[in-house]
C-alpha cells in the first residue's frame, strides 16, 4: 500500500523542523546560512522551516547588521521552543522540594541536596577513570550528564582548558525552586575531577544564560571560583 504523499511531506517537514530546534538548543543562535550548512540542506529549506517554526511561536529572530551589507537574521529558540527539551518530572520535583520545606525546613532541604550530591560523587567516582588524562576524565564526565540529559559536550579551548558545555537542564525547576542543587553540582564537578583540577562555572541558566558551561584546567590555571 502506497503512503499518502502529503503524510511523507508532513513527516519530512517535522523531522526538519525538529533538527532546527536541536541545533539552536544546543549551539545557541544562528544565521539561516549557518544553520543551512550545519544541517547540509538548502538555505531556501531552512527558511522554510524557520518561518513555520516562528508561527507555531517556537523560534524568534533580532537583525544583524555587519559592514554595507543587508541585515541578516540572527535564530533563537523562543521560551516554547526550550520547553521541547523538558525538565524531568518538573511538577512533582516542585511538589517533593515545597513538602520537604513545609516538613523538615530548610535544614532538611540541605540534607536532601547533600544526599544527593554523596550519590553523584560515588557514582561519577567510580565511572571517571583516575590516572588518566584531564580530557580523558572530562570526556567521561560529559558522558555521564548527557546520559540524564543535560546534552553535554566538551570543547578543547585550545589554552590548555576544556569547556564543558550542558545545553539543556534537566532539573531546571528545582535548581530554579533551590539554587542550593546547582552549588551542589559544582562542588561533585571539584571532587570527583581532584584537587589538582579548577573548575569555573563561566555560563549560568539561572543567571540568564542559554546553557550552563564550566571552565576545566590544571589548578594553575587562572580560574575564579563561582
Amino acid at each position: 500500500m502506497q503512503t499518502d504523499p502529503r503524510i511523507e511531506q508532513t513527516h519530512e517537514q517535522a523531522q526538519g523542523g525538529e533538527r532546527i530546534l536541536f541545533v539552536l538548543k544546543t549551539k545557541g543562535a544562528m544565521t539561516a546560512q549557518h544553520l543551512a550548512s550545519r544541517l547540509g540542506v538548502s538555505v531556501v529549506a531552512v527558511r522554510k522551516q524557520l518561518a513555520r517554526l516562528e508561527s507555531e511561536g517556537m523560534t524568534t529572530y533580532r537583525e544583524m547588521t555587519e559592514g554595507r551589507g543587508r541585515p541578516e537574521r540572527l535564530w533563537r529558540l523562543t521560551p516554547e521552543g526550550h520547553e521541547r527539551f523538558p525538565d524531568s518530572h518538573s511538577e512533582l520535583t516542585l511538589e517533593l522540594i515545597s513538602a520537604v520545606r513545609s516538613v523538615f525546613g530548610e535544614a532538611g532541604l540541605d540534607r536532601l541536596i547533600a544526599a544527593r550530591e554523596e550519590t553523584a560523587r560515588k557514582l561519577y567516582g567510580d565511572a571517571i577513570p583516575h590516572g588518566e588524562s584531564l580530557e580523558s576524565r572530562v570526556e567521561t564526565l560529559a558522558r555521564l550528564r548527557q546520559r540524564e540529559g543535560y546534552m553535554a559536550e566538551v570543547t578543547d579551548l585550545g589554552d590548555g582548558a576544556l569547556l564543558l558545555a550542558e545545553n539543556h537542564c534537566p532539573i531546571c525547576a528545582a535548581a530554579t525552586a533551590c539554587q542550593g542543587f546547582c552549588r551542589s553540582e559544582l562542588a561533585v564537578f571539584r571532587a570527583v575531577l581532584g584537587d589538582s583540577v579548577s573548575v569555573t562555572r563561566t555560563d549560568h541558566v539561572l543567571a540568564g544564560a542559554r546553557r550552563c558551561a564550566y571552565r576545566i584546567e590544571p589548578a594553575s590555571g587562572k580560574g575564579t571560583a563561582n
